[in-house]
Protein backbone atom coordinates (compact mmCIF):
# COMPACT_ATOMS: atom_id res chain seq x y z
CA UNK A 1 0.00 0.00 0.00
CA UNK A 2 1.44 3.44 -0.90
CA UNK A 3 2.32 5.91 1.81
CA UNK A 4 -0.49 8.42 2.26
CA UNK A 5 0.46 12.05 1.67
CA UNK A 6 -1.33 15.29 2.27
CA UNK A 7 -0.72 18.05 -0.27
CA UNK A 8 -2.45 21.39 0.26
CA UNK A 9 -2.75 23.91 -2.57
CA UNK A 10 -3.59 27.53 -1.84
CA UNK A 11 -3.71 30.57 -4.06
CA UNK A 12 -5.51 33.83 -4.57
CA UNK A 13 -8.84 33.30 -6.34
CA UNK A 14 -8.18 32.97 -10.05
CA UNK A 15 -4.55 31.83 -9.79
CA UNK A 16 -5.47 28.34 -11.02
CA UNK A 17 -5.27 26.03 -8.01
CA UNK A 18 -8.54 24.23 -8.76
CA UNK A 19 -7.57 23.68 -12.40
CA UNK A 20 -4.15 22.40 -11.31
CA UNK A 21 -5.74 19.98 -8.84
CA UNK A 22 -8.09 18.68 -11.54
CA UNK A 23 -5.17 18.09 -13.94
CA UNK A 24 -3.23 16.24 -11.24
CA UNK A 25 -6.26 14.07 -10.45
CA UNK A 26 -6.63 13.11 -14.13
CA UNK A 27 -2.92 12.30 -14.43
CA UNK A 28 -2.73 10.39 -11.13
CA UNK A 29 -5.84 8.29 -10.42
CA UNK A 30 -4.39 7.26 -7.05
CA UNK A 31 -4.75 10.88 -5.86
CA UNK A 32 -7.94 11.91 -4.05
CA UNK A 33 -9.32 15.41 -3.72
CA UNK A 34 -10.45 16.30 -0.22
CA UNK A 35 -14.03 17.49 -0.34
CA UNK A 36 -14.63 20.57 1.77
CA UNK A 37 -17.87 21.70 3.34
CA UNK A 38 -19.20 25.18 2.67
CA UNK A 39 -22.15 27.42 3.41
CA UNK A 40 -21.98 29.14 0.03
CA UNK A 41 -24.52 28.18 -2.62
CA UNK A 42 -23.34 25.80 -5.34
CA UNK A 43 -22.19 27.19 -8.68
CA UNK A 44 -24.14 25.89 -11.66
CA UNK A 45 -21.61 23.11 -12.38
CA UNK A 46 -21.07 21.91 -8.80
CA UNK A 47 -22.56 18.77 -7.29
CA UNK A 48 -23.15 17.85 -3.65
CA UNK A 49 -20.51 15.47 -2.31
CA UNK A 50 -18.39 15.80 -5.45
CA UNK A 51 -17.25 19.42 -5.35
CA UNK A 52 -18.35 20.35 -1.82
CA UNK A 53 -20.66 19.31 0.95
CA UNK A 54 -23.12 22.22 0.84
CA UNK A 55 -24.38 22.94 4.35
CA UNK A 56 -26.75 25.47 5.81
CA UNK A 57 -25.12 27.88 8.27
CA UNK A 58 -26.90 26.07 11.14
CA UNK A 59 -25.67 22.63 10.01
CA UNK A 60 -22.14 23.97 9.58
CA UNK A 61 -22.20 25.47 13.08
CA UNK A 62 -23.49 22.21 14.55
CA UNK A 63 -20.49 20.39 13.06
CA UNK A 64 -18.15 23.07 14.43
CA UNK A 65 -19.71 22.68 17.87
CA UNK A 66 -19.29 18.89 17.78
CA UNK A 67 -15.62 19.15 16.74
CA UNK A 68 -16.05 17.54 13.31
CA UNK A 69 -13.81 20.03 11.45
CA UNK A 70 -10.06 19.75 11.05
CA UNK A 71 -10.12 23.42 10.09
CA UNK A 72 -12.72 25.96 9.08
CA UNK A 73 -12.87 29.63 8.25
CA UNK A 74 -15.06 32.39 6.93
CA UNK A 75 -13.89 33.42 3.45
CA UNK A 76 -15.67 36.03 1.30
CA UNK A 77 -18.75 35.91 3.54
CA UNK A 78 -19.17 32.13 3.57
CA UNK A 79 -17.77 29.35 5.73
CA UNK A 80 -15.49 26.62 4.41
CA UNK A 81 -14.02 23.70 6.29
CA UNK A 82 -12.41 20.28 6.11
CA UNK A 83 -14.30 17.50 7.83
CA UNK A 84 -12.08 15.21 9.93
CA UNK A 85 -13.98 12.01 9.03
CA UNK A 86 -13.45 12.63 5.29
CA UNK A 87 -9.67 13.04 5.67
CA UNK A 88 -9.39 10.10 8.07
CA UNK A 89 -11.25 7.80 5.66
CA UNK A 90 -8.94 8.72 2.76
CA UNK A 91 -5.85 8.27 4.95
CA UNK A 92 -7.08 4.85 6.04
CA UNK A 93 -7.28 3.90 2.35
CA UNK A 94 -3.66 5.01 1.85
CA UNK A 95 -4.63 7.81 -0.54
CA UNK A 96 -2.56 10.83 -1.48
CA UNK A 97 -4.97 13.63 -0.60
CA UNK A 98 -5.01 16.95 -2.43
CA UNK A 99 -6.53 19.95 -0.65
CA UNK A 100 -7.83 22.88 -2.70
CA UNK A 101 -7.96 25.25 0.24
CA UNK A 102 -7.35 28.83 1.38
CA UNK A 103 -4.05 29.85 3.02
CA UNK A 104 -5.30 29.70 6.60
CA UNK A 105 -6.81 26.27 6.06
CA UNK A 106 -3.56 24.98 4.56
CA UNK A 107 -1.57 26.28 7.52
CA UNK A 108 -4.05 24.57 9.88
CA UNK A 109 -3.61 21.29 7.97
CA UNK A 110 0.17 21.63 8.41
CA UNK A 111 -0.31 22.23 12.15
CA UNK A 112 -2.27 18.95 12.46
CA UNK A 113 -0.12 17.02 9.96
CA UNK A 114 3.47 18.39 10.03
CA UNK A 115 4.47 16.15 7.09
CA UNK A 116 1.84 17.75 4.84
CA UNK A 117 3.25 19.53 1.78
CA UNK A 118 2.02 23.09 1.24
CA UNK A 119 2.19 24.52 -2.29
CA UNK A 120 1.22 28.14 -2.91
CA UNK A 121 0.16 28.94 -6.48
CA UNK A 122 1.02 32.52 -7.35
CA UNK A 123 -0.34 34.41 -10.35
CA UNK A 124 2.16 35.75 -12.90
CA UNK A 125 0.84 39.27 -12.24
CA UNK A 126 -2.03 41.11 -10.58
CA UNK A 127 -3.33 42.13 -14.02
CA UNK A 128 -3.43 38.51 -15.17
CA UNK A 129 -5.21 37.51 -11.97
CA UNK A 130 -7.86 40.20 -12.56
CA UNK A 131 -8.29 39.03 -16.17
CA UNK A 132 -8.77 35.43 -15.04
CA UNK A 133 -11.30 36.36 -12.36
CA UNK A 134 -13.38 38.40 -14.79
CA UNK A 135 -13.03 35.79 -17.51
CA UNK A 136 -14.37 32.87 -15.54
CA UNK A 137 -17.75 34.56 -15.18
CA UNK A 138 -18.67 33.01 -11.84
CA UNK A 139 -18.40 36.14 -9.67
CA UNK A 140 -20.02 39.54 -9.86
CA UNK A 141 -17.82 42.68 -9.74
CA UNK A 142 -18.35 43.13 -5.99
CA UNK A 143 -17.22 39.55 -5.31
CA UNK A 144 -14.16 40.05 -7.53
CA UNK A 145 -13.20 43.17 -5.55
CA UNK A 146 -13.65 41.27 -2.28
CA UNK A 147 -11.35 38.52 -3.58
CA UNK A 148 -8.72 41.05 -4.72
CA UNK A 149 -8.72 42.81 -1.33
CA UNK A 150 -7.65 39.54 0.28
CA UNK A 151 -4.66 39.25 -2.08
CA UNK A 152 -1.99 40.93 0.13
CA UNK A 153 -2.81 38.64 3.08
CA UNK A 154 -2.78 35.54 0.87
CA UNK A 155 0.54 36.46 -0.75
CA UNK A 156 2.10 37.14 2.67
CA UNK A 157 0.91 33.85 4.17
CA UNK A 158 2.01 32.01 1.03
CA UNK A 159 5.57 32.82 2.10
CA UNK A 160 5.12 30.27 4.93
CA UNK A 161 4.44 27.44 2.47
CA UNK A 162 6.94 24.74 1.53
CA UNK A 163 6.88 25.80 -2.13
CA UNK A 164 5.70 28.76 -4.21
CA UNK A 165 4.95 28.04 -7.87
CA UNK A 166 4.04 30.80 -10.34
CA UNK A 167 1.28 29.62 -12.67
CA UNK A 168 2.20 31.31 -15.92
CA UNK A 169 1.75 28.26 -18.18
CA UNK A 170 -0.65 25.60 -16.87
CA UNK A 171 1.05 22.51 -18.32
CA UNK A 172 4.50 23.67 -17.21
CA UNK A 173 3.12 24.43 -13.74
CA UNK A 174 1.61 20.95 -13.43
CA UNK A 175 4.91 19.34 -14.45
CA UNK A 176 6.79 21.46 -11.90
CA UNK A 177 4.36 20.43 -9.15
CA UNK A 178 4.71 16.78 -10.09
CA UNK A 179 8.50 17.12 -9.72
CA UNK A 180 7.98 18.62 -6.25
CA UNK A 181 5.58 15.86 -5.19
CA UNK A 182 7.58 12.91 -6.46
CA UNK A 183 11.10 14.18 -5.68
CA UNK A 184 10.62 15.39 -2.13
Amino acid sequence: MPIARLIAFSAPSGAGKSTICQKLLKRHPDFQLSISATTRPPRYYENEGEHYFFLSPDSFQAKVDSGEFLEYEEVHGNYYGTLKPVVEAFLAEGKTILFDIDVNGALAIKAHYPDAMLIFIAPPSIEELQRRLRGRGSDDPAQIEKRLKRLPEEMEKGQQFDYIVVNKDLDQTVREIERLIFNS
